[in-house]
């Protein structure tokens, strides 16, 4: 049997072994690769694994021999599809690999804020509960979740492992209808109510052309007073510079973003340069538990042997 020869060009975006694949294959793995380098290391190649790197019109040009990009994330905006469509290079993506450990991850953002965790750990290493005449530190407002809106946008796995993480907690969780939608469907709330009535939004949605920017100075201004925004889907969802000024002028309650606009904010960000107490930022990790990569480099595996097998699995394109 013919062996096929399998490129990996960023292995070092995923922290756990990868199965050995179960057919004749020859493999190669890269710590990392710039988007120029892609042709060269490519070459030959009938697939190949990528998790963030690029691959446009321009790369698969240059790999006349490919076959299928297999993508090592859910998120495929990095590939051009309509170019694979064109050249007939199948893609396909991981699904579902991380559902609990993001919602997980969201759910810990959003009970760290609701009781303000991180203002009351810079209050207590400043040494303000040492000098407080009271056996306990009174400072920022702490809430409880039970009672509480939670507003979901996104009704996918992650959404809803949120909303059953939400619910034990005691929460009332909504889902929350696309922006300009001409219609609500049911058991969902319409985004402009969900702004006004949720003390807690979670994004869980994709980045495209309809949800870029769909929470800008505008929607921000439009949420609830002390609602608290958490984002673990993309960065570019959310105008980061209006929701710096959104917490900063007491509109919002607290965020906790997981994602960036640019990633890694080699240019900065407005959330990294804030520094404000009710403001986490985690460095796009909400996925990589131990468990959700295993699973992923597990399912990576089967996508591709699928692929060989002449089997249409978690296709793309």
């Amino acid at each position: 049997m013919m062996q096929t020869k399998i490129v990996f060009l960023d292995r070092d975006s995923l922290a756990v072994p990868v199965p050995s694949f179960p057919f004749p294959h020859t493999y190669t793995e890269y710590p990392a690769t710039r988007r120029d380098e892609i042709a060269a290391r490519g070459a030959g190649a009938q697939v190949l694994i990528t998790n963030k790197v690029p691959v446009g019109e321009a790369e698969l040009a240059a790999l006349p021999e490919l076959r299928l990009i297999a993508v090592a994330a859910s998120g495929v905006n990095h590939i051009d599809l309509d170019a694979c469509r064109a050249r007939g290079v199948a893609v396909a993506n991981i699904r579902h690999y991380g559902d609990e450990a993001v919602a997980e991850h969201a759910f810990m953002l959003m009970l760290a804020l609701m009781r303000n965790l991180p203002a009351y750990q810079r209050d207590v290493a400043a040494g303000l509960w040492a000098n407080s005449p009271n056996f306990c530190l009174f400072g920022a407002p702490i809430r409880d979740l039970k009672g509480r809106m939670l507003g979901i946008v996104g009704r996918g796995g992650i959404g809803d492992a949120l909303a059953v993480r939400a619910r034990a907690f005691g929460m009332q969780v909504v889902f929350v209808e696309r922006r300009g939608a001409p219609a609500v469907r049911d058991g969902y709330l319409g985004f402009d109510d969900a702004l006004s009535r949720c003390d807690v939004l979670s994004l869980h949605c994709p980045l495209n052309d309809t949800t870029r920017g769909m929470l800008g100075e505008q929607e921000l201004q439009a949420m609830k007073p002390g609602a608290v925004l958490v984002n673990t889907a993309r960065g570019g969802l959310v105008d980061e510079f209006a929701l710096v000024a959104a917490l900063k002028y007491g509109q919002l309650g607290g965020a906790g973003f997981d994602v960036l606009a640019e990633e890694p904010p080699v240019n900065g960000s407005p959330l990294l340069k804030a520094r404000l107490p009710n403001l986490i930022v985690t460095p796009h990790v909400a996925w990589s538990s131990h468990e959700a990569m295993s699973a992923l480099a597990r399912q990576l595996v089967d996508n591709i042997a699928a692929f060989v097998e002449g089997e249409a699995r978690n296709r793309v394109v």
